[in-house]
């Protein structure tokens, strides 16, 4: 069941799991979070990545994400990386890191177009769900199975260009980091 998380900025709501691959709407200039400057719960955070051991260069940049994020929220980096590659097997092995109170979030490259107060305004509304982790996914070289796709609540992408797996999750670390400090009203983010 997809719950709607971003207000499109004519106030319009939006399923991130619906309308995949459909570009986001231009946000005017200034827009901010609707959770800026308030308290968001804290709720601990997960990411579930599929693939080989990182490369040395992308684990320190993971690392450095892991320790800024904890100051704002507990924070986990599951690599699933004792399975074939091939989709199936993958989707199995990730369908079974995810507890069912779990607000999931997949990137997809068929996944909605956001922008970094979106990502800000999805990890507030998550926190309002009644959730009690918020697990973000990232499939292997050849994506994420059927099932992990239809548990998600959300399915957002990073670009419309596809990036990989390595790549997306970097882009994600630092996104997730923007956005607690955009929640925060701190000024790392313009």
């Amino acid at each position: 069941m997809a719950i709607s998380l971003l207000r499109c900025i004519c106030g319009a709501q939006h399923s991130l799991s619906k309308d995949r691959g459909a570009p986001a709407p231009s946000p005017p200039l200034g827009r901010r979070s609707k959770y800026s400057g308030q308290s968001v719960r804290a709720m601990p955070m997960r990411l579930l990545t599929v693939g080989k051991k990182r490369s040395r260069g992308t684990q320190l940049l993971v690392e450095e994400y892991k320790e800024k994020l904890g100051y704002y929220c507990d924070f986990e980096d599951t690599l699933i990386s004792d399975v074939k590659v091939q989709v199936e097997a993958e989707d199995m092995a990730m369908i079974q890191q995810l507890k069912s109170d779990d607000f999931v979030v997949v990137l997809d490259e068929n996944g909605k177009d956001v922008i970094s107060e979106q990502i800000a305004d999805l990890i507030g509304d998550a926190g309002n769900t009644g959730s009690s982790r918020l697990t973000f996914c990232i499939g292997g070289p050849y994506g994420l199975g059927v099932q992990v796709r239809k548990r998600a609540d959300a399915t957002i992408r990073l670009s419309s260009l596809v990036l990989n797996h390595q790549v997306a999750l970097v882009v994600l670390m630092e996104q997730l980091y923007r956005a607690w400090t955009i929640i925060k009203g701190q000024k790392y983010h313009h």
